[in-house]
């Protein structure tokens, strides 16, 4: 098979962002295999080691002797959350590309929510603690610092301009390919701020957002600081405003410009 071919069949990318993240990757990693393995369905997973200074990518290398649908994108120095997860979109090759946070904390199951909401019309699906909190059947186990930074967060999101969307900040979201490179390829946020600059611009761009409740788990050793990481949302804040202010976030002037992005050339590593 050629690449091309390859290329035209892949069903499914999923992105894993990975900073240090040696002693909590693999149970994800072995999940998303698990699932992905028994389903008539051709994927990749793409692990993008954000600079990590544990041995991160020595457990992915390990893991991808069995599963060889896996790689590794090493980023030589920490680019944030945001910055790596962006690397692996833009080289990412399915009709559908997800990125989740190397925790697990939603699991690979919930992909069947999202993939629905693809179904139905959306450009672009996006998990929702807090969709699920107010619905039956769902569980939502969060830490109390992450709950007051998600609190802070959603009030600047009401204030900055996104509309109708309850969560912006949960690390499971679904695109389809051209409206993933049409997103990444002039996103600007490498920090925490990145999934709102994402949402920001999908609505400045007319696509369909659907917010799909999903089950969601804080794991040990979450790396999120309350006041450190309050103040770098603001200041992200203020540049993806600076950056509408400008402009740079406007609708392409010609809507074949998204459509020609559905078959782009392969990415090779």
């Amino acid at each position: 098979m050629t690449q091309e071919e390859f290329y035209r069949v892949l069903d499914l990318s999923i992105v894993i962002p990975a900073h240090n993240e040696a002693t909590r990757i693999l149970p994800h990693l072995r999940s998303i295999h698990d699932s992905l393995s028994r389903q008539d369905r051709s994927y990749e997973i793409i692990v993008v080691d954000d600079g990590s200074q544990d041995d991160t990518i020595k457990v992915v290398r390990n893991f991808a002797k069995t599963e060889p649908a896996l790689r590794v994108i090493p980023l030589p120095t920490c680019m944030g959350k945001g910055g790596a997860v962006r690397q692996g979109m833009l080289a990412a090759r399915g009709r559908l590309q997800l990125f989740t946070d190397a925790d697990g904390a939603t699991a690979i199951t919930e992909l069947d929510r999202l993939e629905q909401a693809i179904r139905n019309g959306a450009d672009v699906a996006i998990g929702s603690r807090s969709l699920a909190s107010r619905q039956r059947g769902f569980e939502v186990n969060a830490r109390w610092h992450r709950s007051i930074l998600g609190g802070c967060f959603n009030a600047m999101v009401r204030l900055g301009g996104i509309r109708g969307i309850g969560d912006t900040q949960c690390g499971f979201k679904l695109f389809e390919r051209a409206v993933a490179r049409d997103l990444f390829s002039v996103s600007t946020i490498n920090g925490y701020g990145f999934d709102l600059e994402l949402l920001f611009i999908a609505q400045q761009r007319g696509y369909r957002i659907a917010e799909v409740p999903v089950n969601w788990a804080d794991q040990p050793g979450s790396k999120v600081r309350l006041v450190r990481d309050s103040i770098a949302m603001l200041r992200e804040f203020t540049i993806i405003h600076r950056n509408a202010a400008r402009g740079y976030y406007s609708p392409l002037a010609a809507p074949d410009a998204v459509a020609s992005l559905s078959n782009p050339s392969p990415i090779t590593e």
